[in-house]
């Protein structure tokens, strides 16, 4: 049959709506599944270049957090050594170290992380659980040990919540360094009560656990800005 000829123009046809994408490159709200691959093709580059800039960002993140407590515990280790010089000298040199750490992590110039992040789902709620039960168990060990008449017990048990803490951290931020601090500050909180146990008294006990923990994180910050 033939057509007859429409007196007016007709409309354009609607342009099709896309419908939802299952794409398993794409990132969800809190950020990306997986790190894409070198090589990959156009249309993957939006996604490669939110993945790499979250990389940088949690690990410029995660060098001004660990820098930052090492100060607070090369202060709390400070505090229990005996000559007030050595504990000004101590207090200078953290506030350097942590300096110097954050501006490496900021520098211009500095060659991309050599591994882009593989964050899992649900990421960062996971970072806020595990930071949270790390802060109760804090204040749940202080308050034992002040409770049981046992304050020197102190440094050493915040040593080893700490450094448990960060084996659930290495997976939620895809950060195998992390592994590494976890041992060696549990192996610091171990090492404290045992120095508790051989009668060292508690400014030595304090001293020895704190510049070993504020040490330990002044090397996992230095490796992250480093080596990405």
């Amino acid at each position: 049959m033939t057509p007859t000829p429409p007196t007016t123009p007709l409309p354009p046809e609607p342009a099709a709506t896309p419908g939802p994408s299952d794409d398993s490159g794409a990132s969800d709200a809190s950020g990306p599944r997986v790190s894409a691959p070198s090589g990959a093709p156009a249309s993957a580059a939006p996604d490669a270049a939110e993945c790499l800039a979250l990389t940088r960002g949690l690990r410029r993140r995660g060098t001004v957090v660990l820098s930052v407590f090492a100060v607070v515990w090369a202060f709390a280790g400070a505090s229990g050594l005996a000559s007030s010089g050595a504990a000004v000298a101590v207090g200078i040199v953290a506030v350097a170290l942590t300096a110097s750490a954050v501006l490496l992590a900021h520098r211009k110039g500095a060659a991309p992380s050599p591994r882009l992040v593989d964050l899992p789902r649900n990421w960062a709620r996971t970072v806020g659980i595990v930071n949270g039960v790390e802060v109760v168990a804090v204040f749940a060990v202080i308050a034992a040990s002040n409770a049981s008449g046992r304050p020197e017990f102190i440094p050493a048990a915040i040593a080893l919540v700490v450094g448990l803490h960060f084996f659930p951290l290495a997976r939620c931020y895809d950060q195998w360094q992390y592994n590494g601090t976890a041992v060696l500050l549990t192996v610091v909180g171990i090492a404290g009560f045992a120095l508790v146990a051989a009668g060292l008294s508690d400014e030595s006990v304090r001293a020895a656990v704190g510049l070993a923990s504020a040490a330990v994180l002044w090397a996992s910050a230095y490796h992250v800005a480093v080596k990405g």
